[in-house]
């Protein structure tokens, strides 16, 4: 159960300064056209420039924090050690992560004894650190690096062990952590003994001060009072939520979090949604990159939480890309703002010092989508054409004002959008996908919608499209499939048929939608969207339990969705009876907020019930709402519940409806302890 938050955070950075100078000029290169905005060149100096600057010591951290922290790949495991730390810089310098801003090198919990000496002071684990801390900092800084330590603003730490904390020490640990030559200090909020937290934190800044030593200051404060509100002046970073975890529904709940706090966010102060998760396993490479953009775009810190000595290549491919680096470490200091965000396609834009615009599309849900918005709405001026510069692609096109992607699930396409005068130099963009994801039963046939859209001002020639799919999958285009000629801002729609093998199992099924064409220089492009087809099986007549059949697709925030069984911890099947207000039921679904169950019904069924409630196990913890959505519109909402209510009877009327989807959200208090359960839950067809 997301239980107590705790333990990690960030600050520190070299700060990149190329475009304080640049800035100026490139907006005014921007008004007038420049053709060369995001080039390799341009980001190569300004990573030269930012290499030899560094914040004055009366304005940290100017630009977000970027390092490593070891807790989310190690957390107190004898492997987290010395040499591994020693070898965390090594390879900053050898995969070239120093060269593209990484700076920093953070131990986090676990690096002292219990106790402290008989003089009251820390002491370094003698097993894990047996040349002491200053002689790791030296070594750091050889590299050219810096040294961060982290402790709590409590009594103790936030581990089960309980190391020392620095409440009523802070003046002693904080020129301890000077004389040891500390850079940064991630000062979490474990064991506080009800002390007002904004007494704890600003003591820890005086003390800080006190020592003389630059030290940039992350506060680890999980939001639980508001730190953006008052932590400005105080620290460098603020946490504003509780720890990460390496899956996709933590990230996306905790990036959810932090995206409304924008307007807290600037030079010397940033809002920190946690450390990255990339390179630690739990996550597809697609997810990795939204976490990776998402957060540039944020304006967060970039502190690595992986074990960069086993990690793979693909980790360090997402980790130092630096046009993408170059988004979060951009001179304004803006952190990114929602423009839209409806039925999982999200909009989020972020101006930058030169006049353009990130601007990352987003698809929160489960099967692609086309992801769409405006130069206008993303707060660009009006021009007759823009560049679009794809920051993983790394390539350069044209659009006479619309920005649009098909997006894969979970898949974030970054950009960053300028006016440009030169815009007939660059070939026109051009999109081609399948919005969504079709639902079929096995033996039977299921139409899809190709759209190709081209978004310049000028003309791409002999385009045709192409669907394929599984083996055995009969694929049929029912329309034009392609045109001699796609004028700019024109259109080719083409409906496919699709038909789903007599044999084919329950679950979703990639096919691939191949779209060609010439460009108005010649070039041939060929570019490849994902397709999506959900095989299922409708409930049959009279009454069924759901949780007798195969959801079409499920998200929960701690663990799995679990079938007659409380969600438990986050193991799959760790749960337990489900039990509301000592009631019990046999069949079910335990979930935890934010949560969402989806299931196929086909236009069959008229009724689902439920008695639901938060289960017995998290006490008198929690507060969630229940709601059941037929093809996506609300039916039947219980408002908010908590743990010391009976079982609340839920029916919605779902007649006609091709899907049926079972959401849990947080009840305002946060999701911890959110064990919510679906109980006795049946449809009727």
């Amino acid at each position: 159960m997301p239980h107590t938050p705790g333990w990690r955070t960030r600050p520190g950075s070299f700060v990149r300064t190329a475009l304080a100078t640049l800035g100026a000029g490139l907006l005014c290169a921007t008004a007038l056209g420049s053709p060369a905005l995001a080039t390799t060149g341009a980001l190569e100096e300004t990573r030269t420039s930012a290499a030899s600057s560094t914040a004055r010591d009366d304005q940290p951290a100017l630009t977000p924090p970027m390092g490593f922290n070891n807790w989310n790949s190690t957390h107190c495991r004898a492997e987290f050690d010395e040499e591994m730390v020693k070898g965390m810089a090594d390879l900053f310098v050898q995969k070239g992560l120093k060269d593209v801003g990484y700076e920093y090198i953070n131990l986090d919990d676990c690096w002292a004894l219990p106790e402290r000496d008989a003089a009251g002071k820390l002491v370094p684990d003698p097993a894990r650190f047996p040349h002491g801390i200053k002689a790791v900092a030296d070594y750091v800084h050889t590299k050219g690096l810096k040294f961060g330590i982290y402790t709590s603003a409590g009594t103790k730490t936030c581990s089960d062990i309980g190391f020392p904390g620095a409440l009523g020490h802070e003046f002693s640990d904080a020129q301890q952590f000077a004389d040891w030559g500390v850079d940064y200090l991630k000062y979490d909020n474990c064991n506080n003994q009800g002390v007002d937290a904004k007494q704890r934190y600003t003591t820890m800044r005086d003390a800080l001060k006190a020592t003389g030593r630059p030290i940039l200051y992350s506060i680890c404060e999980w939001g639980e009072n508001k730190p953006w509100e008052w932590a400005r002046g105080v620290g460098q970073s603020w946490r504003t939520t509780g720890d990460i975890s390496d899956s996709w529904d933590s990230m996306l709940s905790i990036m959810k979090k932090n995206l409304p706090l924008d307007e807290y966010a600037g030079p010397g102060g940033w809002n920190d949604p946690d450390m990255l998760e990339v390179g630690n396993g739990g996550m597809t490479d697609t997810e990795y990159r939204t976490h990776f953009s998402m957060w540039s775009v944020m304006a967060a810190p970039l502190l690595i939480g992986s074990d960069l000595r086993s990690a793979p290549q693909s980790a360090f491919d997402i980790l130092s890309n630096e046009e993408v680096i170059a988004v979060d470490q951009d001179v304004l200091g803006k952190q990114g703002g929602v423009v839209s965000s409806e039925n999982g396609r999200w909009v989020v834009a972020k101006q930058l010092a030169d006049g353009s615009r990130a601007v990352a599309l987003f698809n929160e849900s489960n099967t692609p989508q086309r992801i769409s918005t405006t130069t206008s709405a993303v707060g660009l001026p009006h021009a007759a054409g823009y560049r679009v510069r794809d920051l993983w692609q790394h390539r350069d096109t044209h659009t006479a004002g619309r920005i649009s992607a098909t997006v894969p699930a979970h898949g974030t396409v970054l950009v960053r959008v300028s006016p440009d005068r030169d815009w007939a130099a660059l070939p026109p963009a051009v999109d081609s996908g399948v919005d969504g994801s079709a639902i079929a039963e096995a033996g039977n046939e299921v139409r899809l919608t190709a759209v190709t859209e081209n978004l310049g001002r000028r003309p791409v020639r002999s385009l045709s499209t192409d669907l394929t799919g599984p083996e055995g999958w009969r694929l049929q285009a029912d329309s034009r499939p392609g045109t001699r000629l796609l004028n700019g801002g024109a259109t080719l729609r083409t409906i496919w048929r699709a038909t789903v093998p007599e044999a084919t199992e329950p679950g979703t099924y990639d096919l691939e939608l191949t779209t060609k064409y010439r460009e108005p220089s010649g070039q041939q492009v060929s570019s490849a969207s994902p397709v999506q087809v959900r095989v299922s099986v409708a409930p049959g007549g009279g009454t069924t339990y759901l949780s007798d059949l195969t959801p079409l697709a499920t998200a929960n925030g701690w663990g799995p969705v679990e079938k007659n069984l409380s969600n438990g911890e986050s193991a799959a099947g760790d749960g337990k009876t489900l039990t509301i207000g000592g009631r019990t039921w046999a069949k079910g679904l335990g979930v935890h907020a934010a949560s969402s169950v989806e299931y196929y019904t086909a236009g069959r069924c008229e009724r689902i019930t439920a008695l639901v409630g938060l289960d017995d196990e998290t006490g008198e913890r929690g507060t969630v709402t229940f709601e059941i959505r037929a093809d996506g519109e609300p039916k039947a909402s219980t408002g908010v519940l908590g743990n010391s209510q009976d079982a609340q009877e839920l029916a919605a009327d779902v007649s006609g409806a091709e899907t049926v989807t079972l959401t849990v959200t947080d009840g305002g208090d946060g999701i911890d302890f959110d064990h919510a359960d679906w109980a006795d839950l049946k449809v009727t067809c």
